[in-house]
């Protein structure tokens, strides 16, 4: 699918907008939807040296396959000629390869990712 945005705009930034903005109804009617994995859009998007650096707000969650947020948005922002590489961060800044000169996404997107344990507070009697 083809969408147009002004070409004053901030070019990543609005190919990142109409991501998380999700299919219209026509493209819904074609078939497509829209992966998130928890995330619910960007906080900030940084671009140096041939790489896009995303950071994403929202929970971050494994869908349990191979195909994830990650995907749609390196090809998304690789259509243009300047951006070889895309990182994507999680809600925490984190990602799995941050100074290697390639794509990064964070590890919480593996499918196999479990979160850990988070402890809970339990009430004490003073």
């Amino acid at each position: 699918m083809t969408r147009f945005v002004p070409s004053a705009k901030n070019l990543i930034g609005a190919v990142l907008d109409e991501y998380f903005k999700g299919p219209g109804d026509v493209e819904r009617n074609q078939g497509l939807g829209l992966v998130l994995n928890g995330f619910t859009g960007y906080r900030k998007i940084e671009y140096a040296d041939g790489t896009a650096h995303v950071y994403l707000v929202g929970k971050c969650q494994s869908n349990g396959t191979l195909y994830n947020i990650a995907l749609p948005l390196m090809r998304n922002l690789k259509q243009f000629p300047e951006v070889q590489f895309v990182k994507i961060y999680d809600e925490y800044g984190d990602t799995r390869e941050p100074l290697a000169r390639g794509d990064s996404t964070p590890i919480c997107l593996d499918p196999s990712y479990t979160p850990s344990a988070t402890p809970s507070l339990t009430p004490t009697s003073t």
